[in-house]
């Protein structure tokens, strides 16, 4: 075990490992630093997650106009099992899991495959993990659940370390809820490439993608009519007011959410309503922030036919299996990984 992964035993079928020591303050800091002094201005979407927004994006997935969680979860309900014979998984391995509730389709597929199941979750909050896990055990008698706390990368690079490693048979890799659209195309590329290089030859990755469909099908999903997604959106200024001592007016800015064609994604923007000045207690600094002016708090990409098998060869993965949505509005790819 490396110096920066130590056990945390909480139940006989469960543990968590912390594999990335974080300073989550001096991250927001840094990115701060990095895309908020002077325009264009951006965050990355990890800030979001306080404890209210955490509660408003439950919400929004629960809005009648945000597909994505809705589609992801039928089709795990309906293919489950089929995912896990095509598979030939006795161990699933789970990147960003958070909650784990639609992973839950999956893990009973697998208890009715093999007698000793064993799911190994993977997120920065080290809460979730254990209520997740805690949920699971009442729910699967057999299971053992191992969790890694850290980032992706992190949780890759000592995924070797862990159970799963000596596990019996396949592994199934699992990146759900289209997290890939999260990141530029070089970024989601050099992730992809990541997992194939932790994965043996009899492993499969199970991604699920958001696909491009009508514009105010998906400008609906981003901007729902209740304004959930918007006070969520806006709630990132409540957070850096929080954490860096910054004065944002949250009724000085806009929520807007539009589909930018040329890179088929969703953009969420933060508009200034006017000219205005934020002070920056931690930072020492002022911004001027011109009427119109907008902040970038995450992106979210639609992916084409075209634009998956570009991806999958690059990263070099090979598609086995598609599951979609009626019109294809959201699918989920068993891919192999190639060799070299």
């Amino acid at each position: 075990m490396s110096a920066n992964a130590r056990a945390v035993p909480v139940a006989s079928r469960y543990s968590r490992r912390v594999v990335e020591e974080r300073d989550p303050h001096a991250e927001l800091l840094a990115d701060f630093r990095a895309g908020m002094l002077e325009p264009p201005r951006s965050l990355p979407p990890k800030y979001f997650y306080d404890a209210r927004g955490s509660q408003l994006f439950d919400a929004i997935c629960d809005t009648p106009e945000y597909y994505p969680t809705r589609l992801e979860a039928e089709l795990l309900e309906r293919h489950a099992d089929a995912i896990l014979e095509a598979s030939g998984a006795r161990t699933l391995f789970e990147l960003g899991s958070g909650t784990s509730r639609k992973t839950e389709y999956l893990l009973a597929a697998l208890e009715r495959r093999v007698p000793a199941p064993r799911y190994v979750a993977n997120d920065v909050c080290g809460e979730i993990l254990d209520e997740a896990g805690a949920r699971l055990l009442r729910r699967f008698g057999a299971l053992q659940v191992d969790s890694l706390c850290g980032d992706y990368a992190a949780a890759l690079g000592h995924l070797d370390e862990s159970p799963a490693a000596a596990s019996d048979g396949p592994r199934l890799f699992c990146f759900l809820g289209s997290s890939l659209g999260n990141f530029e195309d070089d970024e989601a590329g050099a992730l992809l490439t990541r997992i194939r290089a932790a994965m043996n030859p009899e492993d499969r990755l199970l991604l699920g993608l958001d696909r491009v469909k009508p514009r105010p099908v998906l400008e609906a999903a981003y901007n729902d009519a209740a304004g959930v997604t918007a006070a969520f959106n806006l709630n990132l200024l409540s957070v850096l007011n929080s954490e860096l001592g910054a004065d944002f007016d949250p009724e000085g800015f806009d929520h807007h959410a539009p589909f930018v064609e040329e890179h088929s994604r969703i953009e969420m923007h933060l508009v200034s309503r006017r000219d205005q000045q934020v002070q920056v207690t931690e930072l020492e600094a002022r911004l001027e922030i011109a009427a119109g002016e907008i902040i970038r708090t995450e992106i979210s990409r639609k992916f084409s036919r075209e634009a998956v098998d570009r991806l999958l060869a690059l990263a070099g993965f090979e598609q086995e299996t598609e599951w979609s949505a009626a019109e294809d509005w959201y699918s989920l790819f068993l891919l192999r990984p190639l060799a070299g």
